[in-house]
């Protein structure tokens, strides 16, 4: 029973990587044909690359992706969707998806959302309850003042995030703080136009808790990318 229930969680553990590898993939992919098949000239498919490395994806992994971004191989489409609506307890919801077939991920959020009590909107139906904005995760050694780092770089805001810390911008900014913090030492791990919510809907403990099973179902989807909802971290 023992023998069994661990060769159970390692192909539960083997499933979760698989998910997590082809999400990687899919980012280099649509990253490569966005911006180009050189790393050295784009940043998106560079943080891309490192994050994949980092989840210890094969460079053969990493190749096909780029390839098939920049057409030099043949690869499925990958779109991206975002889909916006209420969560249980009126939370609003945007998720990013990246999706070879757009009914289906159409169909399969669409039923996330109803089985949690929520409901799928029109584009724009929950936006106006976020701001667009840079956001980029960054980290550096030593002692150090966020808040001056902060305007140095021409970020608006800055906050502790992990090990490190998540710097907020305009959304035409990103590329102007993303150049300030290297400059001043920042080791960037991303850097995305990105969602901030406006307003924190007020929960419950209990309510708290059905919504964040609502999210992590919605986070561990194949083709959802970004999540973001109106609650605090």
């Amino acid at each position: 029973m023992g023998r069994q229930w661990v060769h159970q969680v390692k192909s539960e553990n083997s499933a979760i990587k698989g998910a997590l590898i082809t999400k990687l993939a899919r980012e280099i992919q649509v990253a490569a044909k966005m911006g180009g098949a050189d790393p050295s000239f784009n940043a998106r498919l560079r943080m891309a690359i490192d994050a994949a490395k980092k989840a210890s994806c094969s460079a053969d992994t990493i190749d096909r992706a780029i390839k098939k971004g920049s057409g030099q191989l043949e690869g499925s489409h990958i779109d991206e969707i975002q889909y916006e609506g209420y969560g249980p307890h009126g939370v609003g919801v945007i998720v990013e998806t990246q999706s070879d077939n757009k009914n289906r991920t159409a169909s399969e959020m669409r039923l996330i959302f109803k089985s949690h009590g929520g409901a799928l909107g029109e584009m724009g139906s929950v936006a106006w309850m976020f701001e667009r904005v840079s956001a980029l995760e960054a980290t550096k050694a030593g002692s150090l003042d966020p808040d001056e780092e902060a305007i140095e770089a021409g970020a608006n805001e800055v906050e502790k995030h992990g090990e490190g810390y998540l710097y907020y911008g305009a959304p035409e900014e990103l590329d102007h703080v993303r150049k300030g913090l290297e400059a001043r030492g920042w080791k960037i791990t991303s850097a995305e136009l990105s969602y901030k919510a406006k307003n924190i809907t007020t929960l419950t403990t209990d309510q708290k808790k059905e919504v964040m099973e609502f999210l992590s179902e919605l986070n561990d989807h194949d083709d959802t990318h970004r999540l973001h909802a109106t609650l605090s971290d």
